[in-house]
Formats: structure tokens, sequence, C-alpha cells
């Protein structure tokens, strides 16, 4: 298994509110908009500029802190089970086009781990 990129997400109310500063200030694009999460990056640098704001985290879930894209999640949450870590939700296959499963790292932080189909 192999971790393809890391993005950070930022718990809004409104994610649109984010627009003015990081897209506007900073010039990232808009990678990725479902409205409850808007992802910003640059297309040039894809695997190493990326940021979220959600107002939720999908499907119900809570905004995770990290999300953390492998090349095999199944590969992961056998890793995770393993280690003796609880899965707070899933594995499950999201309409959105996403394998993923939560889990809590060692400080509490809740990482979303996903593969795109």
């Amino acid at each position: 298994m192999k971790v393809k990129r890391i993005v950070a997400n930022i718990e809004a109310g409104n994610p649109a509110d984010a627009e003015r500063f990081y897209r506007d200030v900073l010039g990232l694009e808009i990678l990725m908009d479902h409205g409850w999460i808007l992802t910003y990056g640059s297309h040039d640098a894809m695997s190493s500029v990326q940021v979220s704001f959600a107002s939720e985290g999908g499907s119900g879930t809570p905004v995770p802190d990290l999300s953390i894209e492998v090349d095999d999640v199944d590969a992961a949450l056998e890793g995770v089970r393993e280690a003796g870590f609880a899965i707070e939700y899933g594995p499950a296959e999201e309409p959105w086009g996403v394998r993923r499963f939560y889990v809590r790292d060692p400080f509490g932080r809740l990482v979303n781990i996903l593969s795109h189909r």
C-alpha cells in the first residue's frame, strides 16, 4: 500500500466562504465541489497542494481532520485493524466515487482513508 496524497480538512459552516481568501487572494483553483465540501489546490501540483473546507464529511459523517488517499484502501484497512485501531465509519463505497473508512490516529484526530474507484 502506498500513500498518494494527504489533504487537510477544515470544518466550515459554509465552505464557500473560503473562496475569497484561498481562490481570490492565494490563487488556488477549485479542484472539487460537492456543495458540502470544496477542495482548493493547483492542477500543476495536484499531489502536493490541496486543502478542503467542509460542513460535513459526506454521507452524514463528521468532517475528518485529514484525508489520506492510498492506492489500496483494503490493504490500509487490514493494516489499521491489525494494529488494533477501531474503525469509526465504513468501509463504504460512496456515491462520489471513493471507497473509504474513518479511523482515529494516536492523537485522536479523525482520519479519512480512501481510494478512488
